[in-house]
């Protein structure tokens, strides 16, 4: 799909313009793991990825799924791990691997991290023993709704947010730690609602910003300070906002801008004032990317309020362990 991993030098800066084939061929002793077919979706920075890309790269995997027995996307790092969360919400319950891979630097580049991260895709794809979406990176293998880029520079882009990582490749070996259990047959979607908002709150913001944006979108994740939360001040003016914004039909995911440990609305009083309102969800542990694709996700199916609050505090693929959830968290 193009990325820094299929860049090279431009007059305008680093570009794609390798094609799928030519960095498969890159790949020293491919042969030896599989044999890879290639597909060119796109050629883009990942900057310009946006959730018509997602569905297509999932309709894509659906049309070939009983053709082969793993996939691996080449992608840009910057917007990798929305894709791999959407993903995730796309394709359901798949028994084999779709793996995510990209690079900090271009393959033509000293010291570049692409024919690595390659080799460790495909070995992941081939291994059988990887299930569902995953993002391979730097030695790692991330479960695809924990991933988020935390390095904008270092090989060592990725890492795995309030859970483990599910394995790591040292020495073109797989080790995994954690073993995920697809229920039942695949399941794959077409739609995501594409009208969601993410606003990070911060000292200076007015209110009207955060209502601009309710006003546009259909739902939306706040990432708030701390634990979780919105400003007492100006006469309570963000809640009478949240509140308006509820009577419409808006959704809001309340997360944290804290990568590590998740949302806790209770623990203090400007966030527990929040949780009678039966449209306002709470993110617990999970990524601001992964909570943006899944509000995405869950409004394509549902508006009724019953209904999405099912669906989203439901876990998929480790997405969310809210603190009340008593099933096997590995199932």
């Amino acid at each position: 799909t193009g990325g820094t991993i299929a860049s090279d030098i431009t007059p305008q800066g680093l570009s794609p313009n390798f094609d799928a084939s030519e960095l498969a061929a890159s790949v020293p002793g491919l042969e030896k793991i599989c044999k890879a077919d290639c597909l060119a979706l796109y050629s883009l920075d990942s900057t310009n990825i946006s959730p018509g890309h997602w569905c297509k790269i999932a309709e894509t995997i659906k049309e070939y799924y009983g053709a082969y027995d793993g996939f691996v996307i080449t992608h840009g790092t910057d917007t990798m791990a929305y894709t791999a969360a959407a993903l995730s919400y796309l394709i359901q319950d798949s028994s084999k691997p779709i793996v995510l891979t990209g690079s900090q630097r271009p393959p033509g580049f000293d010291g570049s991290d692409a024919k690595t991260n390659l080799r460790d895709s495909f070995i992941c794809a081939a291994s059988g023993s990887l299930p569902g979406v995953t993002v391979v990176f730097d030695g790692r293998v991330i479960a695809g709704t924990r991933a988020k880029k935390t390095h904008s520079k270092s090989l060592n882009a990725f890492e795995s947010i309030n859970f483990p990582c599910l394995a790591g490749i040292s020495g073109g070996r797989l080790i995994r730690y954690i073993e995920a259990k697809p229920r039942g047959g695949v399941r794959f979607y077409n739609r995501l609602e594409a009208d969601i908002g993410l606003l990070r709150m911060y000292p200076t913001i007015k209110a009207d910003q955060l209502e601009h944006m309710l006003n546009s979108c259909d739902g939306a994740v706040i990432e708030s300070y701390g634990s979780g939360g919105l400003p007492v001040y100006r006469d309570g003016e963000f809640e009478k906002i949240l509140s308006r914004a509820f009577e419409r039909g808006v959704f809001v995911a309340m997360t944290t801008q804290v990568e590590h440990d998740g949302s806790d609305l209770d623990a203090y009083a400007v966030g527990r004032r929040l949780t009678k309102y039966p449209r306002l969800l709470e993110c617990y542990d999970m990524t601001a990317e992964a909570a943006v694709a899944k509000l995405a996700w869950v409004l394509s199916l549902s508006r009724n309020t019953s209904a999405v609050r099912e669906l989203f505090y439901k876990p998929v693929m480790f997405d969310i362990f809210p603190p009340d959830d008593t099933d096997d968290c590995l199932i």
